[in-house]
């Protein structure tokens, strides 16, 4: 079983970063086959077990949650597994205890909107510590009627910071 669900992840390696429809086809001709042998092993190995088992209860769970499992064969644009958003996520699972200790309604929101400027920083492709002391240096001396220039994607580094400028360039993947 292990080498059936290696063997799909690989086919999704191979075919990462190709058109939707092409993957569509590939997922169809190889993963498809290799889901349908799962399945039946899936259905034959329970009938072995005791209903309370452990590795029952697994399979039980995959079998009833089955059409889920395999509906990115019929769809190029869904991943095999949702790892991409799991692992984007994780920040906020490491931190929930920190979360605990703001002190206040106040100081959540300041650390939300603290969390999302640094958040989208990170997304424009901006080394973070270089983005802070950037927006820090500058912040006491611009206009509050043009704040909106410090935020990421506005942002262009001032002539005097050589080396914020060269990490506050985001690559040009980055830009829109």
């Amino acid at each position: 079983m292990l080498d059936q669900i290696g063997a799909l992840y690989a086919i999704e390696k191979a075919i990462r970063g190709q058109p939707p429809d092409e993957r569509c086809v590939v997922r169809q001709e190889r993963s498809r086959p290799l889901l349908d042998a799962l399945h039946a092993w899936l259905q034959q190995t329970l009938v072995t077990l005791s209903r309370k088992s452990a590795l029952a209860k697994a399979i039980f769970y995959a079998l009833h949650r089955w059409e889920a499992l395999c509906r990115f064969c019929d769809h190029g644009r869904i991943e095999i597994d949702n790892n991409a958003a799991e692992r984007a996520l994780r920040c906020v699972a490491l931190g929930r205890k920190n979360f605990l200790f703001a002190g206040s309604d106040a100081g959540g929101d300041r650390a939300a909107a603290l969390y999302s400027l640094l958040g989208s920083a990170k997304l424009n492709g901006f080394n973070l510590e270089a983005f802070l002391r950037e927006v820090l240096t500058r912040i006491a001396d611009h206009p509050i009627n043009r704040i909106a220039e410090l935020l990421p994607w506005n942002l262009q580094p001032t002539r005097g910071h050589a080396l914020a400028a060269a990490d506050l360039t985001p690559p040009l993947s980055a830009r829109s």
